[in-house]
């Protein structure tokens, strides 16, 4: 199991954009399949993103996206789609605990950092930062311009957390899924979900 105990159940909101990383995404779902402390997950994939998953993963096509990320359906984990603004994440009223950006384009983080909601991704984002909800943007470019790193000074200003996609190395990954389950471990973390499979510095 890779819960210590079971206390709260948790509703969470995932969303991917148009940026590289798409096995970070894939990790962070399956880990928060197998969460038992996890009740719900809203999914949001941007209309980039399916380019993404399509050219990194194989995936194609806007349905089934979580069966085919997971290999299975889901009951937990629920898709959205990005056009619709009526839905349940697009309201302060609805009870998310946190949401999570994996990976964070550039033109997402623009929007979401100067209060451009045009979509469901960028409403829920804007919902958390009003309602003071954990909003961790995973954003993935390199090198960065200065526009990106007003942008993301704004975002935090705003009160979301810069989680660059950056993997860890300590732990000696033998592949890029290790790095991938890793990450997904510490994102969990970060919002008080530990697993207690993930590697551990002892110094």
């Amino acid at each position: 199991m890779p819960t210590a105990n079971i206390p709260v159940a948790r509703t969470l909101t995932v969303a991917t954009t148009g940026a590289s990383g798409s096995i970070f995404l894939k990790e962070l779902l399956l880990a928060m399949e197998r969460d038992a402390r996890i009740e719900r997950v809203n999914f949001i994939a941007s209309e980039n993103s399916l380019r993404v998953l399509a050219e990194e993963l194989g995936i194609g096509g806007r349905t089934r996206l979580v069966a085919q990320l997971l290999g299975k359906p889901s009951r937990k984990i629920q898709q959205q789609a990005n056009a619709d603004i009526g839905a349940n994440v697009a309201s302060g009223s609805y009870p998310t605990d946190a949401m999570l950006v994996i990976p964070c384009s550039m033109g997402t983080l623009a929007r979401i950092a100067n209060g451009l909601a045009v979509n469901l991704i960028e409403r829920a984002a804007d919902v958390c930062l009003k309602e003071q909800r954990p909003l961790l943007l995973c954003v993935r470019e390199t090198p960065l311009n200065k526009i990106h790193l007003r942008n993301m000074y704004r975002a935090a200003d705003a009160g979301a957390t810069i989680y660059p996609l950056i993997p860890t190395l300590y732990n000696h990954p033998h592949t890029p899924t290790d790095m991938a389950r890793q990450f997904a471990s510490r994102l969990l973390a970060h919002i008080g979900l530990p697993q207690l499979d993930a590697y551990r510095w002892k110094g």
